[in-house]
């Protein structure tokens, strides 16, 4: 079939994380699919730092693993280290991250999605979309073609009317050698969309073996490694790469302060707001003046390049001043650079035009997924990319869509943070964000979205069986520790060793299991425990489920029914047709939030900034009526 006479179910702009993911779902639950992307070589390019996951991010990434998405499998495939961070923290808190090898990730992705039944790819530029009416049709491309699709998500990331500087050199670009996109915003805009723009930045690459690394702290990946794809495909990392850990100084401090004159960021030349949680090296030394150092990762690009990227460095001064500045730190006397840092603004339209399937309001079966809505990451990218292509589907489908609730999924928070708040900085996840954190821990992500996913036609079988075979075994475990006696002789000599206090009668195992000081580890000298784990076939995994359960139980329970109380009021749906200025009662201010964010239900309307309690009880009283 010819591109001309064909008419896509889903055409998805950009092949970034955001795009390869949305491509994934939509082909994956049976969809004609097209990938478009200025560049097939540069498929999931890890444009920034070389690494996936990390706190809150790496519960993201497993999330997207257990829906059925890719990132989780490309990461374990092409890791090049394993950490789990956190791990002196409860398990809420434990997040997973990996360095990757940026070649080979973007190699992976693109093997991956060439394997995957229902996906054509097109190189080429998308200039311009084609409406009917309030609806999108199809878009065209910079060579002149007109692609009909029944929906289109749009992943453009950094390249909308992409700006990069660097020092007082500007140019378009979406990133370093590559042009940026034009006209989509143009087209949107037109349509009354409104849009803003936003910066980020990345640090200079340099040659490792222009290091000293012995004037650097190693930092090597954990000794027991774990990884994010819950099937068996993948196996843990059996060798690693080291990373190294250098620190700014005073010097370089004052060495990049000499170019501040010339610096984008201070003269003017960006306006636009960059990541608060990434800040570049200039912004944290005048931020934070009184600080003598600042960390830097020396972190490798991959295990056979010599290329590296430098942690903590993110500029956009002038080359020279990059160049002096580095010299200063420990280890980057002699440094050779592979190429110099760069700022990048970008066009993103606020993402409280989008519906909680990532839809538009104004133009149906348009969908927005990743940086284009304000966000960060390449994890909250490729979340958003699987969501809005397994909408676009279920849209396609006449289905109805699939959301996820705060209660039920990080990305869940994600969406509902995007829409409902919206960013006027480029957002990014953290355990904070999320009140249900005890419940979205990384271990269990298969247990609550596979049988979600399974569902509506995405996930596997194969995985839903391992789900069905983890609880079942999980569940056996728990009921086997609350059955089994334990008699003092078994247990003193383990409370003993710890210097814990011993038992005088026999006791439940559970019961002394959930103490925090014991390793469940602990038990297992105990005979009648052994046998049972050995006879039952039960890993490391169903024994780290049962520990967190028998550990943090408690706090399980009150979180899940703050959750449920919550969820009643998810469940009192808000009519699309109310008028907002017709209630009495309500703040000025309420009025405009509701009518501009219109929120689907009464418990998303309470986490609209400006919307107090009092304007909630007039809504219900309202919606009682």
């Amino acid at each position: 079939m010819s591109l001309f006479s064909t008419t896509y179910d889903v055409i998805v702009v950009g092949g970034g994380h955001a795009g390869s993911e949305a491509a994934a779902a939509s082909a994956n639950m049976g969809a004609k699919t097209l990938l478009i992307t200025m560049n097939l070589q540069n498929i999931a390019q890890m444009s920034c730092n070389p690494a996936m996951g990390g706190i809150a991010k790496g519960q993201i990434v497993r999330e997207i693993d257990a829906l059925g998405g890719y990132s989780g499998i490309v990461t374990d495939k092409t890791a090049i280290q394993f950490k789990m961070l956190n791990k002196s923290k409860g398990p809420a808190m434990w997040s997973p991250r990996a360095q990757s090898d940026r070649m080979r990730f973007s190699e992976c992705w693109r093997t991956m999605l060439e394997q995957t039944k229902n996906v054509d790819f097109y190189q080429d530029s998308v200039n311009g979309l084609i409406f009917d009416g309030n609806k999108i049709v199809g878009v065209k491309t910079v060579l002149g073609l007109k692609i009909k699709a029944k929906t289109v998500i749009l992943t453009a990331g950094t390249f909308l009317n992409g700006l990069i500087h660097i020092g007082e050199k500007t140019f378009g670009g979406g990133r370093a050698g590559e042009g940026a996109s034009t006209g989509i915003t143009e087209d949107l805009v037109a349509k009354g969309f409104e849009s803003g723009r936003m910066k980020t930045g990345t640090p200079p690459r340099v040659d490792a073996r222009s290091l000293d690394y012995s004037k650097m702290t190693e930092q090597p990946g954990d000794e027991v490694t774990e990884k994010f794809s819950y099937l068996p495909i993948t196996k843990p990392l059996q060798k690693q790469r080291s990373c190294y850990l250098t620190y700014t100084n005073q010097t370089t401090h004052d060495l990049l302060r000499e170019g501040f004159d010339r610096s984008p960021m201070f003269s003017g030349r960006i306006k636009s707001t960059g990541p608060r949680y990434c800040p570049s090296v200039e912004d944290k030394i005048n931020r934070f003046a009184e600080k003598d150092r600042h960390q830097i990762f020396v972190e490798p690009e991959g295990w056979d390049t010599v290329e590296v990227y430098v942690n903590g460095f993110s500029t956009s001064l002038p080359e020279d001043v990059q160049d002096k500045a580095i010299r200063s730190i420990e280890g980057f006397k002699n440094v050779k650079f592979f190429r110099y840092g760069y700022a990048i603004e970008y066009d993103y339209f606020p993402p409280t035009q989008l519906k909680y399937n990532l839809e538009t309001k104004l133009i149906e079966n348009l969908f927005f997924a990743g940086q284009i809505n304000g966000t960060t990451g390449y994890e909250e990218a490729a979340a958003q990319g699987l969501m809005a292509g397994i909408n676009a589907v279920l849209k396609i489908n006449g289905k109805e869509p699939f959301i996820l609730k705060r209660s039920e999924a990080y990305i869940g928070v994600l969406i509902d943070d995007l829409i409902t708040k919206g960013t006027e900085e480029p957002y990014r996840m953290f355990t904070s964000r999320a009140e249900y954190r005890t419940l979205l821990r990384q271990d269990n992500a298969d247990l609550r979205l596979t049988p979600k996913s399974f569902e509506i036609g995405l996930a596997s079988k194969e995985r839903m069986e391992r789900v069905k075979i983890k609880q079942e075994k999980t569940d056996k475990l728990v009921e086997f520790l609350n059955n089994l006696s334990v008699k003092q002789e078994e247990i003193n000599p383990i409370l003993e060793a710890k210097n814990l206090a011993t038992i005088n009668q026999s006791m439940k195992l559970y019961k002394i299991a959930s103490r925090p000081q014991l390793d469940f580890n602990d038990f297992r000298v105990i005979d009648k425990l052994e046998n049972f784990i050995t006879e039952n076939d039960i890993d490391d995994e169903i024994i780290q489920q049962v520990e967190i359960h028998l550990k943090y139980s408690g706090y399980i329970e009150k979180e899940k029914n703050n959750a449920d109380k919550l969820n009643r009021l998810e469940n009192v749906k808000i009519p699309a047709y109310v008028d907002y200025t017709k209630i009495k009662s309500l703040s000025t201010e309420a009025v405009q939030k509701l009518t501009k964010i219109k929120p689907v239900t009464i418990s998303q309307a309470s986490r609209i900034s400006g919307v107090s309690p009092s304007d909630i009880s007039v809504l219900l009283v309202y919606m009682g009526r």
